[in-house]
């Protein structure tokens, strides 16, 4: 059966060993995939997740060392959501203390608890309570017990001047259906979907417009199960809404078309196929530097400037 969802939300950071140390040991996520932006390859693309590198897991990160710091604004993805289980949410307010971590007062949103904090380059993240998430599998190699390990993704919150251009693109073709409103917020749900399966849209007018930096959100992803499956995703959005995507890319774990919402967020379709195994065994994902085939014969050079990145936990 088709998955729909997240498949997974990049962002861009400041120093890259600072973003490992914190989402790999404050957060206990798996460094699933150290690799380069393909686009940019003095730079990296790391991607952090559950066990396996799920869709509906993984956030990976463009650092840079020396980003300015972003703005959030309207047309942008204003919170990153992780799903951990119910009785979690103690856990993560102590250990974010005992770290340093800033977070707000928790509080409820559609009958959910959830706990917002930043990361070190100020992303806005958050932690939701999820009624049996501690039944799911987790991934625990350091400091945070499985009883309360992430487990993937609960949403993502858009900030936009208004919903329904981008909820008809959410349900016509990427598998949402329009559920409950709260205030400003109108959410939109994957039928029976678990991990990646929300979309928070909140309606706003005469919000300054976003400046790309440190903490935010480059674009946000969505599962496609195969390539015939994302054509016919492509082929919706052309029909139905007048949005030309770009031609398929293939990078390597997933192969991707991308498109600007009517929201001017951007949105990108990936693969599930073939996954983050296909270069390397499963018990070994993350521990060496991937490439795609097009930059193996630089690989010397692509070493010598990309920062050190330090041990994951």
């Amino acid at each position: 059966m088709t998955q729909h969802g997240i498949h997974h939300v990049t962002a861009i950071a400041g120093p890259a060993s600072r973003n490992v140390g914190f989402y790999t040991r404050t957060l206990g996520l798996r460094l699933v995939k150290r690799t380069v932006n393909f686009d940019d390859p003095g730079t990296w693309h790391l991607y952090y997740g559950d066990e396996a590198g799920s869709p509906g897991t993984i956030l990976t990160f463009f650092p840079w060392e020396h980003v300015a710091p972003g703005r959030l604004g309207v047309g942008e993805t204003q919170e990153t959501v992780f799903r951990v289980p119910e009785g979690s949410i103690g856990y993560w307010t102590h250990r974010f203390i005992e770290k340093g971590v800033a977070f707000d007062p928790i509080v409820k949103r559609f009958g959910e608890t959830a706990l917002s904090f930043r990361d070190p380059d100020g992303m806005r993240l958050a932690l939701v309570a999820v009624p049996g998430a501690e039944r799911e599998p987790a991934w625990s190699a350091g400091e945070i017990a499985p009883d309360h390990a992430i487990r993937g993704f609960h949403s993502v919150s858009l900030l936009l001047e208004e919903a329904a251009p981008t909820g008809a693109v959410l349900t016509d073709v990427l598998g949402f259906r329009q559920g409950a409103s709260e205030g400003s917020t109108t959410r939109f749900e994957v039928p029976g979907a678990g991990v990646g399966g929300i979309v928070d849209i909140r309606a706003v007018g005469g919000f300054l417009k976003p400046r790309p930096g440190g903490g935010s959100v480059h674009h946000v992803a969505f599962r496609a199960a195969d390539d015939a499956e994302e054509a016919a995703m492509a082929a919706r959005l052309v029909e139905n809404h007048g949005i030309s995507p770009t031609e398929q890319r293939d990078r390597n774990y997933f192969r991707s078309i991308y498109f600007r919402e009517p929201g001017h967020v951007l949105f990108e379709i990936a693969t599930d196929q073939p996954g983050f195994a296909v270069d390397e065994a499963p018990a070994d994902l993350g521990r060496a530097l991937k490439l795609p085939d097009f930059l193996e014969p630089n690989r010397a050079r692509i070493e010598s400037v990309l920062p050190a990145l330090g041990e994951p936990a």
